[in-house]
């Protein structure tokens, strides 16, 4: 069997032949009613688990619209129209609205960053602000210990909705809901409490019910209040194929249920070899975002099997402290210990790879310098037939092998006993 993957502007290839059994993992073909702004106006007439907007929200009331910063896929300027409109037909003022961008660990924006994001509508109707760290109210404290610091304009509106696009998060589950208030709009001590989390078993891509970095944001939120949130759905052109609105988890457990639909993909069981790329540039540019397929393929590996990670990485790891990280460390274990010290951002990537490496080897297809390559744990490669070649010895002829050409997006699920 020829297999092909993306690697930068190109591709790598890979002939496998013997009795190995090889599963390609693709996205699900689901049935899309709706796209783009026609799905977030049917969204807000159809919500969940609360009545239309307008049925909550009074006039004369502050709202705080908590939306992603531009590091985030979330196209703000198609859902902010429709809502616009919903809440004017609801009485509320422009001068009453406030969009506030979430920025998390995150630079402020420019002012050309912040019109793009918000859409020209909405950046000249209403205020636009960064959400701001250093001016916040506290609100409570979460069971696990993690302060509840809220940047003051949301902390004190009347009412808080809150947008997001729903994707797999490597250790918050998925994306959505809840996390645009933990740790969108929270400051660093928060969110070095609540991610400092992220190497418990449970803190998992697709996991949301037992995962504690999830609990821990759900209940940091649910001590400020969101009284309304607008999630997407996007395709791999980052286009809306979904959304749904309404209640901050019914509403969100929905759009979860939608994107599992999608992106899930089932596998009979573990395998020896995992053939993963992120689907070539940009998507691969640098270790940083290449991370993001690794992360999904350790799901399909078993334990003491190899992840062959092809990834162009022509702009290095693409975050200084992330290689500081990678670089500094003795073995992956020091890593996982000092993410439990010190969260920071870009430390926490170096963090998601030492736990795979912990149970699994990888071989890396790269543009990288070799040294640097062995220098951070994996095993350089500039080409996916050699990678493949030495994997191969290792597990034989008989080796079970799964493929994910586009491994950021889907998400592999190991059938239970008795699922079809």
């Amino acid at each position: 069997m020829r297999v092909e993957v993306g690697y930068g502007t190109g591709s790598q290839t890979v002939d496998i032949s013997g009795k190995s059994t090889v599963e390609i993992l693709r996205a699900n073909e689901v049935n899309i009613e709706r796209r783009g702004a026609e799905a977030v106006d049917f969204a807000l007439r159809n919500p969940v688990g609360l009545p239309e907007i307008g049925k909550v929200i009074r006039p004369g009331e502050k709202i705080a619209v908590v939306t992603s910063d531009i590091s985030r896929p979330m196209p703000t300027w198609v859902v902010m129209p429709c809502l616009l409109d919903a809440l004017y037909e609801a009485g509320a003022a422009k001068e009453d609205i406030t969009l506030v961008f979430a920025l998390g660990s995150h630079r402020n924006h420019t002012e050309e960053e912040m019109r793009r994001l918000a859409g020209e509508r909405a950046y000249s109707e209403i205020k636009c602000v960064d959400s701001d760290p250093t001016d916040c109210v506290r609100l409570g404290v979460t069971e696990r210990g993690t302060p509840v610091d809220i940047t003051r304009v949301v902390a004190e509106a009347d009412r808080r909705i809150c947008l997001g696009n729903i994707e797999y998060h490597y250790f918050a589950g998925y994306s959505g809901g809840a996390k645009a208030i933990m740790p969108g709009v929270s400051t660093p001590a928060a969110i070095q409490a609540n991610h400092s989390m992220m190497v418990n078993d449970k803190a998992c891509a697709g996991n949301l019910e037992d995962n504690p970095i999830r609990q821990d944001i759900e209940e940091a939120a649910a001590l400020c209040g969101i009284d309304y949130i607008v999630n997407v759905v996007l395709d791999e052109h980052k286009e809306i194929v979904f959304a749904v609105a309404g209640d901050v988890t019914e509403a969100h457990r929905e759009g979860c249920r939608f994107l599992d639909g999608m992106y899930e993909v089932s596998v009979e069981e573990k395998a020896d070899i995992v053939i993963v790329s992120q689907g070539g540039a940009p998507k691969d540019a640098n270790m940083y975002q290449t991370q993001k397929a690794l992360d999904n393929a350790g799901h399909a590996v078993r334990p003491g099997g190899t992840i062959i990670l092809v990834g162009a990485c022509n702009e290095g790891m693409g975050s200084a402290l992330f290689e500081e990280w990678m670089t500094e460390a003795k073995n992956p274990e020091d890593i996982v210990e000092r993410i439990e010290r010190e969260f920071r951002l870009g430390g926490h990537k170096a963090a998601a790879i030492a736990k795979i490496l912990e149970y699994a080897d990888i071989k890396l297809v790269s543009m990288m310098d070799e040294d640097f390559v062995r220098n951070i744990f994996m095993e350089p490669y500039d080409n996916l037939d050699d990678a493949y070649r030495d994997a191969a010895l290792k597990y034989g002829d008989d080796a079970r092998i799964i493929v994910m050409p586009y491994g950021g997006a889907t998400l592999p699920r190991i059938r239970a006993a008795g699922d079809k």
